[in-house]
């Protein structure tokens, strides 16, 4: 079947597409996508593919495919990935948490981590055991890995399980990359849906540590008087 699927997305290859997709997930020269290749897909093309075909691939087959040169193989895996691990009793559903830790700089742009890190690892790690799996990839120095690190937690928050989040965004707010500024900032904008004073106890111990980007994603749906409020305290 890997051929049939490789043949079908392969077929919808869209040059125009492709070339916007290069400009929006930043390949050019010293960025931080600068050799990824695009064929032009939109996700819900490879959602439709991914459903299709991901209980006639086994492990090991997508395991290979994640490895592959086009972004949107790597991303239709990884949500193939996701719905064979969703429906996996645990041998398998640790098989892939394997896979998918011992893979990460494959999993190498943004989209590519936000689709897959809560359904893979951070379930994985909330319901099984594993925190030094995600601390490790926090420590690495690997953007991706760190990504996978932070984006993880949201598992974690849907559970109104905040420990591990708010260490993870502490440890990063000295981070140098937008990407990361942003990843965290998302997630305490989470915490914040799920319980605004944890929320508001955090942004009042470290705002004067995070990037104002990651300061306006947290406080995103703040009333503007609140938002004011953390803006002038930055």
């Amino acid at each position: 079947m890997k051929k049939e699927f490789l043949k079908e997305i392969l077929n919808l290859k869209n040059p125009t597409q492709a070339k916007l997709n290069t400009r929006f997930y930043k390949t050019g020269k010293g960025e931080y996508s600068e050799h990824d290749i695009f064929l032009g897909l939109v996700s819900a093309q490879n959602r439709a593919i991914a459903k299709k075909y991901y209980k006639s691939l086994a492990p090991a087959e997508l395991e290979e495919l994640l490895h592959n040169k086009y972004h949107e193989i790597r991303m239709t895996t990884l949500f193939m990935l996701v719905l064979k691990y969703k429906h996996a009793d645990f041998e398998l559903k640790k098989e892939i948490f394997e896979i998918y830790i011992n893979n990460y700089a494959y999993i190498n742009n943004w989209d590519l981590v936000d689709n897959s890190a809560p359904y893979i690892a951070g379930d994985y790690v909330f319901n099984y055991g594993g925190l030094d799996v995600l601390q490790r990839l926090a420590k690495s120095g690997h953007l991706w890995a760190e990504r996978i690190s932070v984006v993880a937690s949201l598992y974690f928050i849907k559970k109104q399980s905040f420990d591990y989040p708010l260490k993870v965004c502490e440890y990063f707010l000295p981070h140098n990359h937008d990407l990361i500024h942003k990843a965290v900032g998302w997630m305490l904008r989470e915490v914040g849906k799920q319980d605004i004073n944890v929320l508001e106890e955090f942004l009042e111990k470290f705002t004067l540590k995070m990037s104002r980007t990651t300061l306006r994603y947290a406080i995103e749906r703040f009333d503007e008087d609140m938002r004011k409020h953390y803006l002038l305290m930055k």
